[in-house]
């Protein structure tokens, strides 16, 4: 991309309107998850068809997401994420439209691959924002993405308890959250390609940097996932608790994530990529040695809880530092997010297939080691910390190119 120069102001006008990006593409997300059961027994579905189908979202999106750096690069980066974003809010009611499975799957490839190629675009504008502010915001972006899912969940479950169908209730999210959508991307960076740049490849393999920088946010999703979904069933089935009290306990793990990340800018900011994921992986590591051998509810919720707090930044740090780990920074971005997707959807049922051959406690015990990992294997994120450029100052800046 072309080195558009921007006043502080612009750019820093920019950060807020990714975050709204940023909140939006979360709020999507959330909708959607809150209406599985409706759409379930729309498509009439078992619960092992429903499994098949909830795969597609990560097969698009893996196959699409190598793309999203070509659309970049034909249409600039502003054009493409408004393009991108739409796509994905508006294919928010494809599935609920979906009459069996295979057009549930057909439903769910396309909402899926339209995630991937909108997450890379704007990834890679938060990582363009971050170099040019000098200071870090990546994970405050992702901190938006899980308000932004907690609000959609919250409108979904409303929309749930009142029985309303599925289909109008995500009619109406995609034309709200599409609106929303196009006006913050009229405030983001308007990056286009220089001359001579030669267009991405269509399909490439990610860097080794990428490769890497990967591996680590694969622990920190594995992580994630099999907390998200198995830490209610872990206190349910292997403590003995009420199906209240293990639901609270995803409830304060995702809680604890989102604002780990909203206030996570500052401890990296202070410390450094490398730094802080270290210390973040031995507090993800302390956290399951509590679940595993705690034995208690309370010691075990505190030890998800600080899992949670452990992992939070760990992916926003990884696109980071892919975007500033090689030259092609949507190619990166994009080898990045193909990985952690891939680990969101081997991680549940890998711990649920491990939990089968052995026992829940094996399978925390998996999600401890991989932890550790974050604390071994921080140094490939030294990306992160190297030093940004500084701005220039407004004088030098162009005209307020914003439509």
């Amino acid at each position: 991309m072309s080195a558009v120069v921007y006043a502080h102001g612009q750019v820093r006008r920019a950060r807020y309107a990714v975050a709204a990006v940023f909140a939006v593409h979360g709020a999507v997300t959330g909708s959607f998850a809150t209406r599985v059961p409706w759409i379930q027994d729309h498509a009439g579905v078992s619960a092992g068809q429903l499994g098949l189908a909830l795969a597609f979202p990560a097969l698009g999106a893996s196959v699409a997401m190598p793309l999203a750096g070509r659309v970049s690069h034909r249409f600039g980066a502003r054009t493409a994420l408004r393009g991108l974003l739409a796509l994905w809010t508006l294919a928010l009611v494809l599935p609920s439209l979906a009459p069996n499975l295979l057009t549930l799957c057909l439903a769910l490839f396309v909402y899926g691959a339209s995630a991937g190629m909108s997450d890379v675009a704007m990834n890679a504008l938060g990582v363009e924002v971050e170099n040019r502010l000098d200071k870090s915001i990546m994970s405050g972006l992702h901190g938006m993405w899980s308000a932004g899912a907690l609000t959609g969940s919250a409108a979904g479950t409303l929309a749930a308890h009142l029985g309303a169908d599925a289909r109008l209730h995500h009619v109406l999210a995609a034309a709200v959250l599409t609106v929303l959508g196009l006006v913050a991307c009229t405030w983001v960076l308007d990056l286009q390609p220089a001359e001579d740049e030669d267009p991405p490849p269509r399909f490439a393999l990610p860097p080794r940097s990428a490769l890497l920088i990967g591996a680590v946010g694969f622990c920190a999703v594995f992580a994630e996932g099999a907390s998200l979904d198995w830490s209610a069933v872990y206190l349910r089935d292997q403590l003995e608790t009420s199906a209240g009290l293990a639901a609270a306990c995803t409830t304060g793990f995702t809680l604890t994530m989102a604002v780990a990340r909203l206030v996570g800018d500052k401890v990296v900011d202070r410390f450094g990529a490398v730094r802080t994921v270290r210390v973040g992986g031995v507090l993800a590591t302390f956290g399951g040695l509590l679940v595993v051998v705690g034995g208690h509810p309370a010691v075990a919720m505190t030890g998800f809880a600080l899992t949670g707090l452990g992992i939070a930044v760990v992916v926003p740090l990884c696109f980071a530092a892919a975007g500033r780990a090689g030259s092609n920074p949507s190619l990166a971005i994009a080898g990045v997010a193909t990985i952690t997707y891939t680990s969101g959807l081997v991680a549940p049922s890998a711990i649920g297939g491990l939990a089968q051959a052995t026992s829940l406690v094996v399978s925390f015990g998996l999600v401890t080691v991989l932890a550790c990992c974050l604390v071994v294997f921080a140094k490939v994120l030294r990306a992160g910390d190297r030093d940004r450029p500084k701005i220039s100052p407004p004088s030098a800046a162009v005209p307020d190119r914003q439509p």
